[in-house]
C-alpha cells in the first residue's frame, strides 16, 4: 500500500440541519453481490436473431466497511456495467444486491433515494462528466438540493468545505469556475468532491485516474485513499491496471467475460496468482529492469469471446494454455476457495 501521508486539517463534513445524518449502520458487509446477472436484450432485424448481451453474468462478491476491492480486466469485460448495476443505474436481470443488509436489486426508483445518497459514483472521464454550462458551486450544490438542503447558506459551506477536502484551496477561487477552466486533475478533484459532498458510505470509482497524467493519478489516489481513512468510506475500484490496483486495494478481483474468475488479498494475487488469465494479465506489465525488456513475453492467443454467445464450460477455455478438453470446454467451474480467502474459478488451479 501506500505511505498514507497527513493532507492536513479535518476532513469531517458535518451535515446541515436540513440533512439528516444517516442512521448508524449494523456490523457487518456494506455490500455484498450475489449471483448477479445484468443481461441487455437487443431485437432482431432481417439478418440477425435478437437476444441477450451478458454484461455480468453470475458475479457473488463481498465488501467490507472501509475496505477497497479492486476489479480488475480488459475492456469488455463487464466491470463497468457491474459497477453501475450496483448503484442501480442499470436494472439486474437476478441476483441480489445487499447494500447494508437490504437488498435493492428489486426495488423501484422511489425507494431509491435513501441509497443514492449513500452509494456515490466517481466517473472516469472529467471532461464529460461535468456539464459544462454549469459552474463549480451550481455542480456541487445540485445534490444538495436534490436531497433537500434549501438554505443557501447551508449550501454554500458545504461547497466549500467539499472543495477544502479535495485540496482545491481558497475554494473561492474555484466555486466561480466552469470545467473549461480547470485542468485535468482539477476536474477530476471537482468530481470527488461531487461524490464526498453528501457524506458517503460506498463510493464506485470507475477508472478514476485512468485519464490523467502519471504525475497526476499518485496525489488523487493519495487524496482518495486520506478520504477512506478519515471517513471510513467503501470502495469499488474499477481499474485495467495492475499497479494502481496493487497501491489502492485491500483485495483484487479478476473479470473475465461478465464473471469474477479470481479474487484475493492484493498482495497474495501478485505475488502468486493461480488463474491463467491473471496469469496472463501480470505476464503483460511492463518490466522496468533494462536487463529483462528483450524477454520474449507469452502472449495469450485470440480474442476475448462474445457476450452474446459465450462459449461453452469455463469461458477462457479457448484461449487457456492449460485447458482440458472434456472438463474446462464442458463444465462451467465454480469460484472456490484454494487459500486462505483465495478464491479461483478453474478446475486446474491446483
Amino acid at each position: 500500500m501506500l505511505a498514507r501521508e497527513s493532507e492536513g486539517g479535518s476532513l469531517i463534513i458535518e451535515p446541515p440541519s436540513e440533512l439528516p445524518a444517516p442512521a448508524p449502520s449494523v456490523e457487518g458487509p456494506i455490500l455484498a453481490v450475489e449471483n448477479l446477472h445484468t443481461w441487455f436484450e437487443f431485437g432482431g432485424g432481417l439478418f440477425r436473431k435478437g437476444g441477450f448481451v451478458r454484461a455480468v453474468d453470475g458475479v457473488s462478491f463481498v465488501l467490507q466497511r472501509a475496505e477497497t476491492l479492486a476489479l480488475v480486466g480488459e475492456s469488455g469485460c463487464g466491470k463497468t456495467t457491474l459497477g453501475r448495476t450496483i448503484l442501480r443505474l442499470v436494472d439486474p436481470k437476478e441476483g441480489r444486491i445487499l447494500y447494508d443488509g437490504v437488498d435493492v436489486a428489486g426495488f423501484p426508483e422511489k425507494k431509491l433515494r435513501f441509497m443514492r445518497r449513500k452509494a456515490q459514483l466517481i466517473p472516469q472521464d472529467p471532461y464529460s462528466s461535468l456539464n459544462p454550462a454549469y459552474s463549480i458551486f451550481r455542480t456541487l450544490e445540485e445534490p444538495l438540493r436534490v436531497h433537500g438542503v434549501h438554505d443557501s447558506s447551508a449550501r454554500q459551506e458545504r461547497t466549500a468545505k467539499a472543495l477544502e477536502d479535495v485540496k482545491l484551496v481558497p475554494p473561492d477561487l474555484f466555486l466561480p469556475k466552469y470545467p473549461h477552466m480547470l485542468s485535468g486533475g482539477q476536474r477530476q478533484r471537482v468530481s470527488v468532491a461531487r461524490a464526498l459532498i453528501l457524506d458517503p458510505e460506498l463510493i464506485v470509482a470507475d477508472e478514476p485516474v485512468s485519464m490523467l497524467d502519471a504525475s497526476v493519478r499518485i496525489s488523487i489516489l493519495r487524496l482518495l485513499e486520506s478520504l477512506q481513512q478519515k471517513y471510513r468510506i467503501s470502495f469499488l475500484y474499477i481499474t485495467h491496471d495492475l499497479a494502481t490496483a496493487r497501491h489502492f486495494s485491500n483485495r483484487i478481483g479478476i473479470m473475465y467475460a461478465g464473471k469474477i474468475v479470481e479474487i484475493a488479498p492484493s498482495g497474495d494475487l501478485l505475488r502468486e496468482p493461480l488463474h491463467p488469465y491473471t496469469k496472463a494479465l501480470m505476464d503483460a506489465l511492463p518490466d522496468p529492469d533494462p536487463e529483462n525488456r528483450l524477454r520474449e513475453r507469452p502472449i495469450v492467443p485470440g480474442e476475448p469471446p462474445s457476450l452474446v454467445s459465450p462459449p461453452p464450460g469455463c469461458s477462457f477455455h479457448p484461449r487457456c494454455p492449460i485447458a482440458k478438453a472434456g472438463l474446462c470446454d464442458v463444465v462451467v467451474p465454480e469460484l472456490r476457495e484454494l487459500r486462505p480467502n483465495h478464491l479461483v474459478a478453474c478446475h486446474l488451479a491446483e
